[in-house]
């Protein structure tokens, strides 16, 4: 760079001075818009591959998006001259707000990533019949999964005398706890059996 500077005019330098850092912007920017293109389609073979659902795909494809955003902004930053301590202080103060922000939403934060595990480990699907139980011996919320998000998972109670009531159990509540399942309508309790009136 220097060697070609040294054969310019003093006109050519100044367009050069302006050339060179938007040809830099312009080069960031297009491999940013690639890498996101591939990283996107990446993601959509593995979900194709593993049958992820729709609710894990989405969230990860716009987490993957914002991090390439981020790290494009900056990079950019730099580039129009911005110091890279002044980069480095406005992120470590991004990143303790946002430390303190995850601390804050932690119950909430917790009930997503349960959701992610769910949809990847599948415990259950909907459509199964589960019971959420405090402990093996004391029975505990039981239904048909009918809806699972990323903060609750639903059931509807099949049992008398709450059928058709629907249960909304937090995902973070559903790995603290054991989990019975059933893919097909389980027998009636022994309790629920009792209370059947005898013909005759």
């Amino acid at each position: 760079m220097h060697r070609l500077r040294a054969h310019l005019p003093d006109w050519a330098l100044e367009w050069l001075d302006v050339l060179v850092p938007m040809f830099q912007i312009l080069l960031i920017l297009l491999l940013a818009y690639v890498l996101y293109r591939l990283v996107k389609r990446l993601v959509r073979r593995m979900a194709l591959r593993y049958n992820w659902p729709i609710e894990l795909t989405v969230p990860l494809t716009s987490t993957v998006r914002w991090i390439i955003i981020a790290a494009t902004t900056l990079a950019v930053l730099e580039r129009l001259g911005v110091s890279a301590t002044v980069l480095w202080t406005g992120f470590s103060s991004f990143a303790a707000v946002g430390a303190v922000a995850f601390f804050a939403a932690w119950s909430v934060l917790s009930n997503f990533f349960c959701a992610l595990l769910i949809f990847t480990v599948r415990p259950f699907r909907l459509g199964d019949y589960i019971e959420v139980l405090d402990s093996a011996e004391k029975p505990g919320a039981k239904g048909r999964v009918i809806d699972i998000n990323m903060l609750y998972t639903t059931l509807e109670e099949f049992e008398a005398p709450g059928a058709g009531n629907r249960i909304q159990i937090p995902n973070a509540l559903v790995f603290q706890r054991m989990v019975r399942r059933w893919h097909e309508l389980p027998p009636p309790a022994p309790d629920a059996e009792k209370q059947v009136p005898a013909n005759g």
